[in-house]
């Protein structure tokens, strides 16, 4: 991982001072991490080991004999005022990326770089442990979502018979399977029209929560527009609550995408390793673009590792071929767990 200079805020407490009381036993180093702006703020005090790097990384903050009584002009002791007054904060710049351990975000980022070197490729990247609640992201664009879209299709549908009072019908369910199971584009396209299109699928969406995704026009189903973020967004309303879907629905969604056909059970399922250690449930989707010859090929489901569930996305375009999409797309699930699993949870 690359090394990252961030700024902080120092604070060194003279030896003259007395500490008040909420200072005893109070962590030596505090840090507030602003990971949209990618600054953290830090501020010192105690006599830690870190306290002390800090301190001596300020270099002249105090002064170049490097006294601590320095600071401000005359040491609270012996000026016979308070902490607060004779200890002002300096700005400093340091290095403390062999201290700080990184955030998942950057964790997947350093991982998921490497994999778009000297290609036309872009990825989006989301993962969410639904014990925890933690997330990580990669990207922010808007993808087209080829087949995945499936998955929101039927979520839509199932919206519609529950407001309705009803199950899907016997030729709805069929459509349902073919779509998710085998990715069966003739039944999509009746499922399309079922919902009314871009419009059925937008305002079914309003009420999952999705709000970066737009359903494609003129039919085109597969060109409908969305993000990573979103896509998460989608499987939480599949596989968790509170969630607009009945248990009865999620449980459909969940049976059809625990039974994708073989062929189909690449992508995030790579993030489970060899073998599949658990049940994945996962819809991929993949197009060639006519006019850049380029590929999209995306993966979206919920893998398990280690017992414990993972929900995954993985959107992507620009690959030359089928072959290199699918080795991108798997090398950034595996990265996107990874994230989550190799960094320690917030206190």
């Amino acid at each position: 991982m690359t090394s990252a200079v961030v700024r902080y805020s120092v604070v060194v407490m003279p030896p003259s001072v007395p500490r008040p009381r909420s200072w005893r036993g109070a962590p030596a180093l505090v840090v507030q991490a602003a990971l949209a702006s990618g600054v953290l703020a830090v501020t010192v005090g105690g006599d830690s080991a870190v306290g002390a790097a800090v301190a001596e990384a300020a270099g002249s903050v105090a002064g170049d004999t490097g006294d601590t009584r320095g600071i401000g002009g005359t040491a609270a002791g012996e000026a016979g005022g308070s902490w607060e007054s004779a200890a002002p904060e300096h700005s400093v710049t340091a290095d403390l990326s062999g201290i700080l351990p990184a955030g998942p975000d950057a964790v997947l980022a350093d991982a998921v770089a490497p994999l778009l070197e000297g290609t036309t490729a872009r990825l989006g990247v989301a993962v969410h442990d639904p014990r925890t609640g933690r997330t990580a992201g990669y990207g922010g664009a808007h993808f087209d979502t080829a087949s995945i879209v499936k998955v929101n299709i039927v979520a839509a549908l199932l919206l519609t018979a529950q407001d309705e009072g009803r199950e899907l019908t016997r030729t709805e369910l069929a459509e349902a399977s073919a779509a998710i199971r085998y990715s069966d584009n003739p039944a999509t396209d009746a499922l399309w029209q079922r919902l009314g299109g871009e419009r059925g699928l937008d305002a079914a969406n309003a009420r999952l929560g999705l709000t970066d995704t737009r359903g494609g026009g003129d039919g085109h189903w597969g060109l409908t527009q969305t993000t990573a973020a979103d896509q998460i967004t989608l499987l939480r309303a599949v596989f968790g609550t509170p969630s607009p879907l009945t248990a009865a629905s999620r449980e459909l969604l969940q049976e059809l995408m625990g039974d994708v056909v073989a062929d189909q059970r690449w992508g995030i399922s790579a993030a489970a390793g060899a073998g599949a250690e658990g049940p994945v449930e996962i819809k991929n989707g993949w197009l060639p673009r006519s006019q850049t010859l380029l590929w999209d090929v995306n993966s979206i489901g919920r893998v398990t590792v280690d017992g414990k569930p993972y929900l995954v996305a993985v959107l992507s375009d620009g690959h030359a071929s089928w072959d290199s999409g699918r080795t991108v797309v798997e090398e950034a699930a595996r990265a996107a767990v990874r994230a989550l699993r190799g960094t320690t949870p917030p206190a």
